[in-house]
């Protein structure tokens, strides 16, 4: 290898030597020119596949929505183009094992620093695959970390807290704890509110305010189908004779995607205000203080 270029040295050095000045700088120039040519060939090539990279991944985000899995394949990709366009040309491998001796020490190095970022790939794949969960879905891990998926990179989970902050989770970890997904399989969840109010109310028409006040939130999946002929039918139930107060029940079923503390505060607020406005007595617990 060495005596080639050494013989392709020598014979370029004799065909200059034939050349003149003028003619020595114009083939100077010629080759520059052919080299910023293929440079920006290269470079236009590179630039065009992150394009058609980026054009893919819009169609399919249109069609099913941004999705891990389709976070995770953009992402891989982008990492694959890169690699071949920009890791490899620049000769990582020669230069590595010019300054550390052999490929051995290389790969036992690279393999050791990188043990965890390549855990976190495969794991990450795993959640793209499998998917306990996506983007969008309320979840809690076992840990306590609870919130709302956001993204997924090749390294980490993204997770919205409830306090609007973002947790950064590795996939590894992620993929190996336990989770309790709320939104998983867009199934409707469901709340019970219980309210009370005084022995001197109407039960029937506080019933009646109740449900058609969750009936009509449009928060809620509850529908006013209410039939006196079918029990099942019922929204608010009388559940109890308290000391002070008649306590009434109402189990809400809500959208998954709705966070509870949200619909808590709706539902609560919307009866509280109904039942005043129907002239329904809330009771409280006070004390009488006689002075003697």
């Amino acid at each position: 290898m060495i005596e080639n270029l050494d013989l392709f040295s020598k014979e370029f050095h004799d065909f200059f030597s034939t050349l003149s000045d003028a003619q020595a700088v114009k083939f100077l120039l010629l080759g520059v020119v052919f080299v910023i040519v293929v440079i920006a060939l290269y470079l236009g090539v590179f630039l065009l596949l992150l394009r058609i990279k980026n054009k893919i991944i819009s169609y399919f985000e249109k069609k099913k929505g941004r999705s891990l899995t389709l976070q995770f394949i953009e992402r891989a990709i982008t990492v694959a183009i890169i690699v071949y366009f920009i890791v490899l040309p620049l000769g990582g491998e020669q230069i590595a094992k010019s300054i550390l001796g052999s490929t051995a020490v290389v790969a036992a190095i690279v393999g050791f620093a990188a043990q965890d970022t390549i855990k976190d790939m495969f794991a990450g794949l795993q959640i793209s695959i499998y998917k306990p969960f996506d983007v969008g879905s309320r979840i809690e891990f076992e840990d306590g970390t609870t919130g709302v998926v956001e993204s997924m990179t090749l390294r980490h989970v993204v997770v919205i807290l409830l306090d609007t902050t973002r947790a950064i989770i590795p996939n590894s970890k992620a993929n190996s704890m336990k989770v309790i997904n709320y939104s998983f399989g867009e199934v409707p969840r469901s709340v019970v509110f219980k309210f009370h109010i005084s022995f001197d109310s109407d039960v029937e028409k506080a019933k009646e305010v109740i449900r058609k006040t969750i009936c009509d939130n449009p928060l809620t999946l509850n529908s006013d189908e209410y039939d006196k002929n079918v029990p099942n039918s019922r929204t608010v139930y009388f559940l109890n004779m308290l000391d002070s107060s008649l306590e009434m029940g109402a189990t809400v079923r809500f959208p998954s995607n709705i966070k509870s503390e949200v619909l808590k505060d709706e539902i609560n607020t919307s009866v509280f205000k109904a039942l005043k406005e129907n002239g329904i007595e809330i009771p409280y617990d006070h004390v009488d203080v006689k002075m003697r």
